[in-house]
């Protein structure tokens, strides 16, 4: 899958899998996006395949079942209609968001056929204050400014409103983010930052670059406050850190 654009997988990867999931009836693991069952979920990866990671049904992956979780236990954004902005919407939650906030509910990217509206990051086409929620997952290990990325997320969020930024981590994590814009090679990039378009690694100091725009930032280990067999019935990451972002 590494040579596939992202906008293909998108496109029509749900598809197949639709046949896939017939062969992995069970009860085993759960995922927590769509409540379907199975005896594991299938194996996903561009770069290194990791098992039991993709739930046949709704796409999600184990950050997704992880987030979802979150969102249900430790906010409101299912108590409520919100005005959110979703940057490169994943396509597990896309049509649940929905259902909740309907027309408040925005997705937007800057090439994926599934997103209601063309947006690049740099430079949001929304006025300050306008959205409760934002999320922007995987995105900024591509983006070109990710300070200008993050800036402009905390432009359009309102006042006491939340961002969820996640990005992958590669551990051990550096102390410092490593980036080389002279790096534009693809087999360099997945070389220097684990995978083709990415422009940077993140470090520890990830949470830090997201305080310098304004933000306050809660680094949440939490998946530690589940059991070791609900972690294994979930199929959860371990090292998943969630990066909850709130605007005073």
């Amino acid at each position: 899958m590494r040579f596939v654009p992202r906008k293909y997988l998108q496109l029509f990867s749900h598809i197949g899998l639709q046949v896939l999931k017939v062969w992995y009836r069970g009860n085993k693991v759960e995922c927590t996006v769509c409540q379907s069952t199975f005896s594991e979920f299938l194996p996903y990866g561009r770069l290194v395949s990791r098992s039991n990671a993709l739930c046949p049904n709704c796409l999600a992956l184990e950050r997704h079942r992880l987030l979802w979780l979150f969102l249900n236990q430790k906010t409101s954004f299912f108590e409520q209609k919100l005005d959110v902005l979703h940057i490169a919407p994943e396509l597990c939650f896309m049509d649940r968001f929905e259902k909740v906030h309907g027309d408040r509910y925005i997705t937007a990217d800057i090439e994926s056929p599934l997103a209601k509206v063309k947006l690049d990051v740099h430079d949001i086409p929304y006025p300050e204050a306008n959205f409760d929620v934002v999320f922007c997952n995987h995105v900024m290990e591509h983006v070109t400014d990710d300070y200008k990325a993050m800036s402009e997320i905390f432009r359009v969020l309102k006042p006491g409103g939340f961002a969820i930024l996640q990005i992958p981590l590669f551990h051990p994590l550096k102390d410092e983010t490593y980036e080389d814009p002279t790096i534009t090679d693809p087999r360099e990039r997945e070389t220097a930052f684990g995978q083709d378009d990415h422009v940077r690694m993140y470090g520890k100091d990830y949470a830090d670059r997201i305080r310098s725009v304004g933000f306050e930032v809660e680094e949440s280990k939490y998946v530690e406050e589940f059991s070791p067999e609900e972690q294994k019935r979930y199929a959860l990451p371990t090292d998943e850190i969630i990066f909850y972002c709130k605007k005073k």
